[in-house]
């Protein structure tokens, strides 16, 4: 009798360690399974809010307004007022910088806002201005809360690549101007005028936080409403329509506004 119990007793045990194990391995699939589609998940999701940089030119319009912003305010605070009513040529030979033509433009704009009367050759001028850039670049730093992107060794296949997985990321890019003036009369060749170093800054910085991205700039073209956009323009427009010149051109008639028509002429 007591062999016989022995014997229920071990097909039991035997029963439920069986049982167990049969339970166990099913939690360690379930388990497995879960956390393999976590990964895939977040893969998918974290892979989706991060965007590749894709432009149809050689270089952004963001780098290039950068480097524009940075000019435009490196020549805001040049006081030209002393060449208003003066011939002045701009002498260019040792302007050398990204963008050479558009900030050579700004300062031909700058002295012309202040009534200098721009000539295209130094010999009709009275003062000659020659520039010079110090700097005109961009500077880019960033940094990353998570998991970089990387390549997943696949067995008989290689590799996989895994997106980066960003809880929290900051792409910082920054310009930098720095331009200088020099005046002299055309004559005497003495000295007239020096700016001292013209400085200019302009950002563009993008954050993301898990699926939220946002961009901070003081670029005037990117901001996102006309208000925003004024409070970062540099230049305004001016006119100043007393300088326009005379015209000879013919006086034509007045125009019939109902029918579009030229009105016949009156005769005295």
């Amino acid at each position: 009798m007591l062999i016989a119990s022995k014997g229920v007793a071990y097909q039991m045990h035997k029963i439920h360690w069986h049982t167990f194990c049969k339970d166990t391995r099913m939690i360690i699939r379930i388990h497995s399974f879960f956390a393999a589609a976590s990964v895939v998940l977040a893969v998918f999701l974290f892979g989706g809010c991060s965007t590749a940089k894709k432009t149809d030119t050689s270089r952004s319009a963001t780098e290039q307004l950068l480097l524009s912003t940075a000019a435009d305010r490196a020549l805001q605070s040049a006081n030209l007022m002393l060449f208003a009513n003066r011939k002045v040529f701009l002498d260019t030979a040792y302007f050398d910088s990204y963008d050479s033509k558009y900030v050579i433009g700004t300062i031909r704009d700058a002295l012309s806002r202040e009534g200098a009367l721009l000539e295209e050759s130094p010999s009709n001028s009275d003062i000659i201005i020659e520039a010079r850039s110090g700097a005109l670049a961009t500077d880019s730093a960033g940094w990353l809360f998570g998991i970089p992107a990387f390549a997943a060794p696949v067995p008989l296949a290689g590799s996989l690549q895994i997106p980066e997985l960003a809880f929290y990321k900051a792409e910082r890019q920054h310009s930098t101007a720095k331009i200088a003036l020099l005046a002299f009369a055309k004559v005497s060749r003495k000295h007239i005028y020096s700016s001292g170093p013209l400085d200019g800054k302009s950002y563009d910085n993008l954050y993301r936080f898990l699926f939220l991205a946002w961009i901070r700039t003081d670029i005037s073209e990117k901001q996102s409403t006309e208000k925003k956009a004024n409070r970062q323009q540099v230049w305004f427009p001016q006119y100043d329509l007393m300088n326009l010149p005379a015209t000879n051109a013919p006086a034509t008639a007045p125009i019939n506004t109902h029918t579009n028509k030229m009105r016949p002429a009156k005769t005295p």
